[in-house]
């Protein structure tokens, strides 16, 4: 009687194969059928590598679905990240990454889409990216000492429309200010010239609202750069869908929202410092004697910013050019050529040298 060495089923009728030791094959009790041992091992391989990837979806489809995606959207999705600054981007399945927008390196590699929170609100583009080129244009027009690898155009087709994580957050702010005012009263009598100080205790209390303050939540893109291109225009904000991506890559933040309250909080206290010091003008000099800003934690929300990078090296030095693509605010690191700049300058102090040996050789030699 033939020996069962495993519980493999015939691919022909499902009964169980068992194999015999006579014809060295597996064979089916049921309907006659025999295999090969390579050929059954070859085929439960594939299966069970099939199994292995429907679970390992399985569970990357369960880990979105604690981050908020749907389980259409995060097959939808891919990721990207650089090896040279560790940015990871997202997009959707029809956009490609071909450099990392944050530090040119042009090898991104192709990885799967996980560990990143559905973000609440998005602003979309507003300008494409033939106005985000026309800016960038624009922006390097007249800089004579640009080196030409900056304004050459190929150069300038490779801006990139990101949008970057950001964390907004809510807070009520709560003041208390003392202050002491004076006022002088200068008066003359005859000869005699009187000058009269009054003293006032000066308080201010009272309580401010904030929704939504900014604060972009990624490593690679400087604060100052954010801080340029704000503000962005609220007005424009989306319930997050992924119908905004195709087209664009999405940076996924890597500073969660405590790590950044402190940014927002110091524009929140800022603010809030500048209108309670607004109230208590009208003195000769005011002195400070006592301020406490308390705030109220509220909702954080998490949100997508359209911008438009370019992100270039020259000389072993980074460069960013961002844009804001909703308003086109746009700020930008240029170099100089300075082999360029001495070259220009050589040719117009030369000249000028030679004149002026002239004019002398002429007043006091002639």
């Amino acid at each position: 009687m033939p020996s069962q060495i495993t519980n493999f089923k015939c691919p022909a009728c499902t009964g169980p194969l068992n194999f015999a030791g006579a014809s060295g094959k597996l064979e089916c009790e049921y309907c006659g059928e025999s295999y090969e041992v390579a050929a059954i091992e070859e085929l439960y391989a594939q299966k069970e590598a099939a199994a292995a990837q429907a679970h390992s979806e399985a569970d990357h489809a369960q880990e979105a679905a604690l981050r908020g995606w749907s389980q259409e959207e995060a097959q939808s999705m891919r990721a990207y990240s650089c090896p040279s600054c560790s940015a990871e981007l997202v997009c959707d399945e029809t956009t490609a990454a071909t450099s990392c927008p944050y530090c040119g390196n042009p090898t991104i590699v192709p990885g799967q889409f996980a560990d990143m929170a559905r973000p609440d609100y998005v602003i979309p583009f507003r300008l494409d990216k033939k106005a985000a080129q026309e800016a960038l244009k624009a922006f390097y027009k007249d800089k004579r000492f640009l080196p030409k690898s900056f304004s050459k155009e190929n150069h300038i087709e490779e801006v990139k429309g990101v949008y970057v994580p950001f964390w907004l957050y809510s807070a009520k702010a709560l003041a208390d200010y003392e202050f002491e005012g004076s006022d002088k009263e200068v008066t003359t009598r005859g000869d005699v010239e009187t000058t009269t100080t009054s003293y006032y205790r000066v308080i201010r209390q009272g309580e401010m609202d904030f929704h939504m303050v900014p604060a972009d939540a990624s490593s690679k893109m400087p604060d100052a750069h954010m801080d340029s291109v704000e503000p962005f225009d609220y007005a424009d904000l989306k319930e997050f869908s992924t119908a905004y991506l195709p087209g664009f890559l999405a940076d996924k933040y890597d500073l969660d929202a405590e790590a950044c309250s402190h940014r927002a909080h110091e524009r929140m206290r800022n603010t809030t410092d500048t209108a309670v010091r607004g109230t208590a003008s009208g003195y000769d000099s005011l002195d400070q004697k006592y301020a406490n800003i308390e705030l109220t934690e509220g909702e954080v929300k998490y949100a997508l910013m359209p911008v438009w990078l370019l992100a270039t090296r020259w000389k072993d030095k980074s460069f960013l050019f961002a844009m804001n693509g909703q308003t086109g605010k746009l700020i930008g690191d240029l170099p100089v050529d300075w082999g360029l700049f001495f070259k220009t300058f050589a040719m117009i102090s030369l000249p000028l040298m030679a004149l002026m040996a002239v004019l002398v050789f002429t007043v006091f030699g002639g």
